[in-house]
C-alpha cells in the first residue's frame, strides 16, 4: 500500500521530469543560537581545524582540506569543521554542530541535481523537527522561570536535554516522549532517521574516495546506488526504492566531484573525502552506541 509520503515523492519526481519543479527550499531556523549558546561555548574555536603536524606531508594534507572552494555553495572544509566540533565531548555528540553538519550535507546533496535533492528535502524536515524541539524547550524554560523561580533547577535540566544526543535521549526517556511501538516526532526517532541517512552518505563518500589498483574508476551513480542498497534501502518501501534508483541515474560524473571540492585529480579527491569519512565515522559510531544502549535502533 502506498503511503502519503510515497505519493508526495512520486508527484515531485513527475514534476521534475516534466521540468515543472521549482526550488522551495526553506533555510533552517537560525534563531536557536540563543538557546544553545551556553551549551557550546567552545564551539567557535572548533570551526578551524588544528593545523599542527609532525610531518610536512600531513601539513600539506590538512592545508588542502581546509581550503575553501570558490564558487561552491557546499564547502567541505565547513562540513569537516562541524563534524569535528560535534565530537568534542567524550562519547557523545553535540547537537548544534551535528545539525550544522547536516546543513552542509544538504548543500552537498542539492548540488547533485534535483532528483537527489528530493532526499535532501526529507533530511531538512528531520533537522527542522529537532531544532523546533530545542526551540520549544527554550520557550518552555523561559515561561516557567517567569512564573516560578523555584523551578529553575528542573527547567534547566529539561532545556539542557537538547544539547547532545545522549542528554536528549535521557530527557525524552524520562518524560515518556519515546514510543517504542508507534511513530512519533520525538527527537530520538528523528535522530535515528538522520543516523541511517548518515551511514548511506558515509558509505557513498568512502566508495567515491577509493582508488582501485587496477581497472577503471566506477561511476558515482553506481557507487551511490550500491551504498543506498546496503543502508537506507532496507528501511524504505518498494516505491521509494524505485524512485531512488531514478535519482541515482541522474547523478553527475566523477569530474563534477573534483570541482565540488576543488580537487585536481582522484588522489586529491581521496585525500579530502577520507578525512570527511573518518569524521563522519566518529559521529556515526557514537550515535550508534547511544541508540543501541537504549534499545532505539528499531524505533517505528
Amino acid at each position: 500500500m502506498l503511503t502519503n509520503y510515497d505519493l508526495d515523492f512520486f508527484s515531485t519526481i513527475v514534476m521534475i521530469l516534466l521540468g515543472q519543479h521549482q526550488d522551495n527550499t526553506v533555510e533552517p531556523d537560525g534563531s536557536l543560537g540563543n538557546h544553545w549558546d551556553s551549551c557550546f561555548k567552545g564551539y567557535n574555536q572548533w570551526n578551524k581545524l588544528p593545523q599542527k603536524s609532525n610531518s610536512s606531508k600531513a601539513d600539506d594534507e590538512t592545508a588542502f582540506v581546509l581550503t575553501r572552494c570558490p564558487g561552491q555553495n557546499f564547502q567541505v572544509s565547513l562540513l569537516l569543521s562541524h563534524l569535528l566540533a560535534a565530537t568534542v565531548l567524550d562519547s557523545d555528540v553535540l547537537l548544534q554542530p551535528y545539525l550544522s553538519s547536516w546543513d552542509e550535507l544538504v548543500k552537498f546533496m542539492d548540488s547533485l541535481g534535483p532528483m537527489v535533492g528530493l532526499i535532501s528535502k526529507e533530511i531538512e524536515s528531520k533537522t527542522t523537527i529537532i531544532r523546533q524541539l530545542a526551540l520549544l524547550s527554550g520557550e518552555s524554560r523561559e515561561a516557567e522561570l517567569s512564573s516560578n523561580v523555584d523551578v529553575i533547577k528542573s527547567v534547566k535540566t529539561h532545556t539542557d536535554g537538547y544539547h547532545s544526543v545522549r542528554s536528549m535521549i535521557s530527557v525524552e526517556m524520562s518524560q515518556g516522549l519515546v514510543d517504542f511501538h508507534h511513530q512519533t516526532d520525538s527527537g530520538c526517532r528523528t535522530i535515528l532517521r538522520l543516523h541511517r541517512a548518515l551511514l548511506w552518505l558515509k558509505l557513498f563518500l568512502q566508495k567515491l574516495a577509493e582508488t582501485p589498483e587496477s581497472g577503471r574508476l566506477r561511476s558515482p551513480s553506481e557507487l551511490c546506488r550500491e551504498a543506498y542498497q546496503g543502508t537506507l534501502a532496507m528501511h524504505h518501501t518498494w516505491f521509494v526504492r524505485r524512485a531512488a534508483e531514478v535519482a541515482f541515474i541522474a547523478m553527475p560524473e566523477r569530474g563534477f566531484f573534483f570541482r565540488l571540492v576543488c580537487a585536481q585529480n582522484q588522489e586529491r579527491l581521496s585525500l579530502v573525502l577520507n578525512r570527511v569519512v573518518k569524521a563522519i565515522g566518529e559521529v556515526y559510531d557514537r550515535t550508534q552506541l547511544a541508540l543501541e544502549e537504549n534499545g532505539m535502533l528499531d524505533l517505528p
